[in-house]
């Protein structure tokens, strides 16, 4: 009996719920998993900021990490664990929770700041690109490593990542490569950069709001901001070999075109782009990028609903078993030796892709309904 209280106790502590009348925060509390969003949380927060979006005293919700991370992404262990003792509709279910959360944060009432210090990757991504306010420090990292693990860039990524300057979106997606919160300002990811040190004063000022007036509280943070240092090898620098890459229409052409590049100059990034597409999933790398620039086109809700039809192919193994093979070579058994099947680009046929765009061909699937909801979404515009 012991052992369920204890239990109990520490899921309802995943997230805490803190604040004052005017300004509620959600805190993700499960540092030893890097915040990792499990069914729960979802389900938690969900609730919660529902309440909150309703009541006319709560002004703004701030969203916070406890420990080095923001949120480093879904738990997809769990969901790898429920699928392979169940059946695939339950990490389904779990996932069109965590859209819907998303969609909720994206067009919320009041301004929602997301407070990202640390690591910020997938879901974290998810639950934070398309808040009114971003506050990034020195020690944010944000990364969308997907394809690594056979999976694709998701909750919301087509959207967030289509936006950036250039082809900055398709570069980060397709590589997976880690960009600093300087960065993260830079190229609209971000709406603000505060030193560290400085990260609880900006809590304390947020603490004393009384308005949903996102101009007024952005400049209650604009009084700790700080000029970011975007540094002269990253990847603002970078910019003129991404868009000559990048912008090549197929997979393959980007790898040669990087290929050609890397021929020409030797510079460290170019070649870490390589290698890490070469190891990534081939149809991962194929799907991630025919759902960015199906994205670009398309408003927030269009890209969520096209990216649950994606995620329900993936863990149903329309096409193939990839993602569970991803999991178990990079997360369990960590022998970091997938054996991607197809194994190599030119496998990957355009039918073969198309597949996961389609519909999925059972009886009681349904697309994606996402809440009627009265706010649209904020576009994010680049500082440089």
């Amino acid at each position: 009996m012991a052992m369920i209280r204890h239990s109990f106790a520490e899921d309802v502590n995943q997230v805490l719920f803190e604040g004052n009348s005017y300004v509620k925060k959600v805190i993700l509390n499960r540092p030893q998993k890097l915040n990792c969003l499990n069914h729960h949380m979802v389900s938690e927060m969900t609730r919660k900021l529902k309440a909150y979006e309703i009541d006319p005293e709560v002004k703004a919700v701030v969203l916070k990490g406890n420990g080095k991370a923001f949120c480093a992404g879904g738990d997809v262990v769990a969901s790898y664990i429920c699928m392979v003792a169940g059946h695939w509709s339950y990490a389904a279910s779990s996932y069109k929770k965590q859209v819907v959360l998303d969609y909720i944060v994206a067009t919320y009432g009041k301004p929602v700041v997301a407070l990202i210090h640390g690591i910020v990757m997938g879901g974290g991504a998810g639950l934070s690109m398309n808040g009114a306010l971003k506050i990034v420090t020195e020690n944010t990292v944000f990364a969308m490593p997907e394809t690594s693990i056979g999976h694709f860039v998701d909750v919301g990524a087509s959207y967030f990542l289509s936006r950036l300057p250039g082809f900055l979106g398709e570069y980060l997606g397709l590589t997976g490569t880690k960009i600093r919160g300087p960065d993260m300002v830079a190229c609209g990811l971000a709406t603000h950069f505060v030193l560290s040190k400085d990260l609880h004063l900006v809590e304390r000022a947020l603490d004393e709001v009384t308005s949903s007036d996102t101009s007024k509280i952005s400049k209650v943070i604009s009084i700790y901001e700080h000029k970011p240092d975007v540094k002269q090898d990253g990847v603002y620098s970078r910019m003129e070999i991404i868009n000559k890459c990048f912008s090549r229409k197929t997979v393959e052409q980007i790898l040669s075109s990087l290929e050609r590049e890397a021929e020409d100059r030797e510079e460290k990034w170019i070649l870490e782009a390589i290698k890490s597409m070469k190891s990534a999933c081939p149809i991962s790398l194929k799907i991630s990028l025919k759902s960015i620039r199906e994205g670009r086109e398309q408003t927030l809700d269009q890209c969520l609903a096209r990216e649950y039809n994606i995620f329900c192919h993936i863990k149903r193994r329309t096409v193939s078993n990839d993602f569970f093979e991803g999991i178990r070579a990079m997360l369990l058994d960590k022998d970091r030796n997938p054996k991607w099947e197809p194994a190599r680009l030119e496998l990957v046929s355009d039918e073969m892709v198309d597949r996961y765009f389609s519909r999925v061909d059972e009886d009681d699937w349904e697309s994606l309904q996402l809440p009627a909801r009265s706010n649209s979404v904020g576009m994010m515009r680049p500082k440089l």
